[in-house]
């Protein structure tokens, strides 16, 4: 079944880990005693959850960027600092998530409550507490915390509609949608026909919107093939709510009574089950009525009416929703990959890559020389010294992590 192409591009960043604190305790006539500097809290991570109850991805074309919480900083006395607060970013059940510059496919969100960690948080620096060792009893440094993940996501989903207007040609189902849409959502061309259904996302506040989808007009005979037949029949398939229009100011055609009748037996005819889904009937155009009618009435040109058809439409498909089976969701996690890897730059210039050997940088303050020592014995323990040395670096040669740079000398 086709659905209705909708995109958005997504910024989303991590909150910043909290700096390690350099603190040392004093003990009456002891200026200086141990260190007992805390450590800083962890940022936030942001995370995109699927939730039926959000039917679009309008939130994010003005507002394309999401932030989480930093950590907060270390303190003295061994006060660690607050973890920063994750941020839940909600999306449409059904949200393909891809990585904007290179189109790789990072998650397919297909269901309520899936889970994808979309950025990590930076983790929380290190207090100059964590550093005393044997061989350092007065470490006069601490970690910085580490910045969160930043990129840009594409996401897109397939729409369907929540509401399905179903009626004769031009009982005014197009003109309902373009006054009652908050926005329309990029529409896509069906492979079968140079028609194209309007489609409007109606969202009344951040907690209530929901996808209308004007489907082309029906005819009596639609249900065994006849104009486009099942070709718009197979959209009304998966709506959670149908609200049949019929047209109170048709003198030449069938009255409302009879539209209602006709409408109701081609959709039985197609699949019986379509009659069991909550359903509102309304006659349209009742600025210009010339039939009598008993059930609820609407003008898109004055607005009579509207409003509470909306109304009712929200209500209907949020009891649909809660109606429908829970599912456990899934948590998607991206594996950290581990290690280092040297690039060469040019002849006398290398990168190395790698989460661990960039977090011994970014971590760390690179203008003490205790810091510089420890950042030396981290490199070691890593095995960087091998690794540049198999890659062809010589003495003098500059060698670059993240934005540090340092001249490489071979071991003795």
């Amino acid at each position: 079944m086709s659905g209705f192409v909708d995109e958005a591009q997504l910024n989303v960043r991590g909150g910043d880990g909290g700096a390690g604190c350099v603190s040392f305790r004093r003990e009456g006539p002891v200026a200086f005693g141990g260190p007992n500097g805390g450590d800083g809290g962890k940022g936030g991570d942001i995370w995109l959850v699927a939730d039926r109850n959000v039917s679009s991805l309008i939130a994010f074309r003005d507002h394309p960027h999401r932030r989480a919480d930093n950590g907060v900083h270390g303190q003295g006395k061994d006060l660690h600092g607050r973890r920063g607060k994750e941020l839940v970013v909600k999306v449409p059940e059904g949200t393909v998530v891809s990585d904007m510059y290179t189109g790789e496919l990072l998650a397919d969100l297909a269901h309520h409550g899936d889970r994808w960690l979309a950025a990590a948080g930076g983790r929380g620096g290190r207090g100059n507490a964590k550093f005393l060792s044997n061989r350092r009893r007065a470490p006069s440094f601490a970690e910085q915390g580490e910045h969160g993940e930043e990129r840009w996501l594409k996401l897109e989903i397939k729409l369907m509609a929540d509401v399905a207007l179903v009626g004769f040609p031009n009982v005014g189902k197009s003109t309902l949608i373009s006054v009652i849409s908050a926005a329309k959502p990029k529409i896509a061309n069906y492979p079968f026909t140079t028609l194209e259904p309007n489609l409007g996302v109606v969202r009344l506040d951040e907690n209530t919107e929901f996808v209308v989808a004007d489907i082309p007009g029906l005819i009596e005979g639609a249900s065994e093939g006849r104009g486009l037949g099942h070709t718009f029949l197979r959209h009304i398939e998966r709506a959670r709510v149908l609200c049949v229009m019929v047209d109170l100011a048709d003198l030449d055609g069938p009255t409302p009574q009879e539209q209602e009748r006709i409408l109701l037996h081609e959709l039985g005819q197609y699949q019986p089950e379509l009659l069991e889904r909550p359903r509102l009937v309304v006659g349209t155009k009742s600025d210009s009525a010339v039939h009598d009618w008993d059930g609820a009435t609407l003008s898109a040109v004055t607005n009579q009416g509207v409003r509470e058809l909306v109304g009712r439409m929200a209500t209907l498909v949020h009891e649909a929703r809660q109606a429908e089976p829970q599912t456990d969701g899934v948590v998607i996690i991206r594996p950290e990959v581990d290690g280092a890897r040297v690039e060469r730059l040019d002849e006398h210039e290398f990168r190395l890559v790698g989460r661990q050997v960039e977090r011994v940088v970014a971590l760390n303050d690179v203008t003490t020389p205790d810091a510089l020592s420890y950042i030396d014995h981290q490199l070691k323990r890593l095995g960087v010294p091998k690794m540049l040395a198999r890659a062809g670096a010589r003495d003098g040669d500059i060698v670059w992590i993240a934005s540090f740079s340092f001249e490489y000398h071979e071991e003795a």
